[in-house]
């Protein structure tokens, strides 16, 4: 089977990608609107840029009706937002937010998530999450303006959150944090099972090739 994306509707693109690229992590983000009403959204797009500086990034779409999403105009406006860490124990409430509500609809309300503040940024972060990270808006990349077309928004850390048993000497406990992450279509994955590989030595490599 062969796909040319130019000849297919965006919306199987959309499930090609989502179904390939997986497990997704999910970026919980809170931001705030200038009316002062709080957003929270889950968006699966995500990633990390660098590590110096502290670049995160996740892409908000063009919703079906052609409206950018509220994550975006709200980071965009204040040039700040949160992005906070999804554990299982609250993965209903994050999936509640993922309506497309009106911009007035304060949607830690919305999930009985509890809005806490943070410590550099204005938006709140969610006190529920064991990892928050706050962020200063760095690049808004814009790909488009179509529907399911969007933009990579990347936010510097300026302040990370963590829960004290879920780090040791910076390295985080995965089982602690038990994150879940996305698959395709209303599909979740858990991070119970888990495997390691040490990483080959130069010297190591150059050996396997005689």
């Amino acid at each position: 089977m062969y796909v040319d994306p130019k000849e297919t509707p965006a919306a199987n693109i959309y499930k090609l990608l989502i179904g390939s690229i997986t497990p997704r992590p999910i970026a919980f983000v809170s931001t705030v609107s200038k009316e002062g009403v709080n957003n929270l959204a889950p968006y699966s797009f995500f990633t990390g840029v660098s590590s110096n500086p502290p670049i995160i990034g996740f892409s908000p779409m063009v919703n079906r009706e052609g409206r950018l999403r509220d994550s975006r105009l709200n980071a965009e406006a204040y040039d700040e937002f949160v992005v906070n860490v999804v554990s299982e124990d609250f993965a209903e409430q994050m999936n509640a937010t993922a309506v497309d509500v009106p911009p007035e609809v304060d949607e830690f309300q919305l999930a009985g998530l509890t809005p806490t503040p943070s410590k550099i940024v204005r938006p709140p972060r969610v006190k529920e999450a064991r990892i928050s990270m706050e962020c200063k808006l760095y690049q808004v990349v814009e790909i488009g303006r179509e529907t399911l077309s969007g933009a990579f928004v990347m936010g510097e850390i300026v302040q990370f959150h963590l829960d004290d048993e879920v780090v040791d000497n910076f390295r985080i406990d995965a089982s602690k944090l038990n994150t879940i992450g996305r698959m395709g279509g209303v599909a979740y994955t858990r991070t119970h099972d888990r495997f390691e590989m040490d990483r080959p030595d130069l010297e190591a490599a150059m050996k396997s090739l005689k």
